[in-house]
């Protein structure tokens, strides 16, 4: 099973900039596992998040042409913990895209104070040698991570939200905006 850390796009710009969320809730079982009794967000999956929105930043910069993955994380830095019944916004800046990878500027807030800065570096694979080392099966870009983008994609055509204010999210849940959040 692959696990998704963004709940939802609330801006993205096409090979310049994504924001996601993710909420943090009681009913995610890596919450009562990472210390019990004290529901932490571990800072390797607050990573994963950021990745996940820079990777889909990268690789909707070329269509999806290629595989991109997670080649390595030369800076992070962390601020602070996250707890259930937070929410956490990713902001994902892509600063240097070549033929062979990207490299995004990558942070998380919480409260609108900063959490988490990390440097991420991506690399892409073409078709060929992907399926040569992995199979066909596109393991970086699974339906259920594009689902989210589609969402996000979607409501910008529309011009609108999923109901009376309300926003839908990639697992179906509707999120109401809080006064001033940002949505596409």
């Amino acid at each position: 099973m692959r696990w998704i850390w963004i709940d939802k796009f609330v801006e993205f710009r096409s090979g310049q900039f994504a924001r996601a969320i993710k909420n943090l809730t009681l009913a995610e079982e890596h919450l009562h596992d990472h210390y019990p009794g004290y529901p932490v967000m571990p800072a390797s999956l607050i990573i994963e998040g950021l990745a996940q929105t820079g990777g889909i930043l990268v690789g909707e910069a070329s269509q999806f042409a290629e595989k991109v993955v997670l080649a390595k994380i030369p800076r992070a830095e962390f601020h602070g913990i996250a707890c259930a019944g937070d929410q956490l916004v990713y902001e994902v800046t892509l600063t240097d895209l070549r033929p062979e990878g990207a490299v995004v500027d990558a942070k998380a807030y919480l409260d609108g104070q900063l959490l988490a800065d990390c440097e991420i570096v991506f690399a892409h694979l073409d078709n060929s040698r992907s399926n040569q080392m992995f199979g066909p099966k596109n393991f970086v870009f699974t339906q259920q991570l594009m689902t989210v983008l589609d969402l996000a994609r979607a409501r910008e055509r529309s011009g609108g939200g999923a109901g009376a204010g309300d926003e839908a999210t990639a697992n179906g849940q509707v999120h109401d905006p809080a006064p001033g959040e940002a949505t596409l």
